[in-house]
């Protein structure tokens, strides 16, 4: 299973960026939590052990380019695509954080034989 999140919302503040991460359920780090509930010290320490036990961790972006000339409903899920397609493991499914789902978006196809979580 990954987990997608994204930060930013266009041209209008920049590009938008993703990050994609498969961690073990059963070693989730403590204190994991919405980052906008979190102290930057917090914050900093889970970077660091998301970082050190995840399976995969992927970061991407979308440019206030690209998101000018893209489907204005999509815009804001070209760095998630981005993100997903960029782990090293393919997940078998997504948990995507917000309100709107990208209705294009696939899980990608297997990479390897390899179980996934």
């Amino acid at each position: 299973m990954a987990g997608i999140d994204e930060a930013g919302r266009g041209p209008l503040a920049g590009p938008v960026a993703a990050a994609a991460v498969i961690l073990d359920p059963g070693k989730l780090p403590r204190g994991l939590n919405d980052s906008k509930q979190l102290t930057s010290g917090e914050r900093d320490r889970l970077y660091d052990e998301i970082l050190l036990h995840a399976s995969a961790v992927s970061v991407a972006f979308a440019s206030a380019a690209e998101i000018d000339q893209s489907i204005s409903a999509r815009r804001r899920f070209l760095a998630m695509r981005r993100a997903l397609f960029a782990l090293s493991a393919a997940p078998i499914m997504c948990w995507i954080d917000g309100n709107d789902l990208p209705p294009d978006l696939r899980v990608p196809p297997r990479r390897s034989s390899r179980a996934m979580l």
